[in-house]
């Protein structure tokens, strides 16, 4: 996406006009209609099967460690604003070359995650229209992946009405998206509880390697990654120094409780005979759907009818909402200078349309075949959680070149010099715990593109130009993560070649983070203009302080 960066973009008036009309609640909604997608309808079964009863500390682990991210990313959002902001962080701290790269990283945590949400439609409307997924292989059919590629379109659709259309239908979508898994909670708490199936086999039967690599393989890591939807909207919110902080860290908490009270309650109403050979194999009666699996086997069928039905409506909000962010992470790299400059072209309606083509294009790619939702969704969260984890070395970066002492922010995390570094090593623990074959493909296509991506300069002659030394310090944290991975522990959480044990390699990972993360720091922009320039727009009593008399 980013193979041609165009230097010195400057877009027309027309490519300018933002619409910033996002308030409080509609950033809210939008990162909560985000969150609560397919993941909450398949996650817990699987962080079940991995961790057991413990899988409700894997929910809690992960609301922890996407916290320390939102945390981060509440200082750097509220300071700079800008449509498709994740892009933006990384160019004002490093410079053009790292920024780059990491748009690449974040295009595909991105693009991948509508055509992920229209599969869960797709594939649980198959009991509703027969023959859009074949029985035995769960692939789509032709008809299918024709539904497929409609469907991806009306999403794109929607968001070319403009953020107003989509904030107004995922404010809809979001009232029946909370309500139903709340339900769910409830009843099954109150009508079908087992709270021996807590300690029958042992509350953390996998022991602890089960419980982490459940936060990264199970799909809870992705069902929280929706926070940064309001990141994403940062630039058509109507006032983001106020409301940005509320909407991100509320989603999370918000998300969190329901979460970990779906698992809590997904435990209990398992029927403890269907636990003989262990959560590992746990398997019942319409598991491939298993909250509306349980409904029917306790006899709850209205309940599983809503449960059917929000299979459908909550994977599409969660769809139409990361149609239109991806479009704006595309419409950064165009604005920044990152990539062609028409892909930070505007619609009337404010919105960017080249991004949203793109983003159908490229999204039809993955409706081919793929080994399961599973299988996809932690590559999306590797590969989101490797873009987002940049945040905190560009926030301490710029805390050394801009100190908030002289140049204030909206919103100032306390403790920076300690969160950020924490909230980089558990970003990469996320990252080690996707295991070697995720992340073998996410940093062998990272690779393949970088090659592309020098070639495409070398042919304009700009390789002297690009900014080296802020982008110096990927290579030893790509080259690292990978590496320990992938000579990793051969277990079934890593399935790495087995040099070391699993605890050996967090400590890898630790001591690789630090190291890492000094040398990002050291390495950034030392005179970050533009950055300085982003801050005195927003504080006019500093910008009038700066000019001269």
């Amino acid at each position: 996406m980013a193979s041609i960066p165009v230097a010195g973009v400057t877009p027309s008036a027309a490519q300018r006009k933002v619409h910033k009309v996002a308030g409080i609640w509609s950033l809210l909604f939008a990162s909560l209609t985000a969150i609560v997608g397919s993941g909450w309808l398949f996650a817990p079964l699987n962080a079940a099967q991995q961790a057991g009863p413990a899988s409700v500390v894997s929910w809690v682990i992960g609301a922890v460690a996407i916290l320390l991210l939102a945390f981060v990313n509440a200082e750097l959002t509220t300071a700079f604003p800008r449509m498709g902001a994740v892009i933006t962080f990384p160019k004002l701290s490093h410079g053009s070359l790292m920024a780059a790269v990491m748009s690449w990283v974040v295009f595909l945590g991105y693009v991948s995650v509508a055509p992920a949400e229209v599969l869960a439609v797709v594939t649980y409307a198959n009991n509703y229209i027969p023959g859009l997924v074949h029985v035995h292989t769960h692939l789509l059919t032709p008809f299918g992946f024709m539904a497929g590629v409609v469907l991806l379109g009306a999403f794109v659709g929607i968001n070319a009405l403009g953020v107003k259309a989509l904030l107004r239908v995922g404010n809809t979508v979001m009232i029946w998206k909370l309500i139903v898994p709340a339900l769910t909670v409830i009843v099954l708490l109150v009508v079908t509880f087992h709270g021996e199936n807590f300690t029958a086999q042992g509350f953390a039967p996998m022991g602890m390697q089960g419980i982490v690599g459940a936060v990264a393989a199970s799909g809870i890591v992705f069902s929280y990654l929706g926070f940064r939807q309001a990141i994403e909207l940062s630039g058509e919110a109507s006032n983001p120094q106020r409301d940005l902080p509320i909407a991100i860290l509320g989603s999370v908490l918000i998300a969190a409780v329901l979460f970990i009270g779906l698992e809590v309650a997904f435990v209990g109403a398992v029927n403890p005979a269907d636990l003989a050979q262990g959560w590992g194999k746990l398997h019942f009666a319409g598991s491939a759907g298993p909250f509306a699996g349980l409904a029917v086997l306790v006899g709850m069928s209205w309940l599983a009818v809503l449960l059917y039905i929000d299979a459908v409506v909550s994977p599409a909000g969660t769809g139409l909402v990361y149609g239109g962010t991806t479009a704006r992470v595309i419409y950064a790299t165009g604005h920044d200078g990152l990539a062609f400059s028409w892909l930070a072209s505007l619609n009337k309606k404010g919105v960017p349309a080249a991004g949203l083509w793109l983003t159908w294009i490229v999204g039809m790619f993955f409706f081919l075949p793929f080994p399961s939702w599973q299988k996809i969704v932690t590559f999306i969260s590797s590969a989101a959680v490797l873009g987002y984890g940049v945040g905190p070395v560009t926030l301490l970066t710029l805390r050394r070149t801009l100190p908030t002492g002289q140049y204030p922010r909206p919103f100032t995390l306390k403790g920076a010099w300690l969160w950020a570094p924490l909230a980089f090593i558990v970003s990469n623990f996320i990252i080690y715990w996707s295991g070697r074959t995720t992340d073998d493909f996410l940093f062998g296509a990272l690779l393949v593109i970088f090659v592309l991506y020098l070639i495409a300069q070398a042919l304009r002659g700009r390789l002297g130009q690009l900014e080296w030394k802020g982008a110096s310090w990927l290579l030893p944290y790509f080259v690292g993560m990978w590496a320990i991975t992938h000579y990793g522990p051969s277990d079934a959480v890593i399935g790495g070649a087995g040099a070391f044990g699993f605890y050996t390699g967090m400590g890898l990972v630790a001591v690789l983070s630090l190291v890492v993360m000094a040398l990002a720091v050291m390495t950034g922009l030392p005179e970050p203009e533009e950055a300085r320039a982003v801050i005195f727009a927003t504080d006019p009593e500093m910008r009038a302080r700066e000019l001269p008399s």
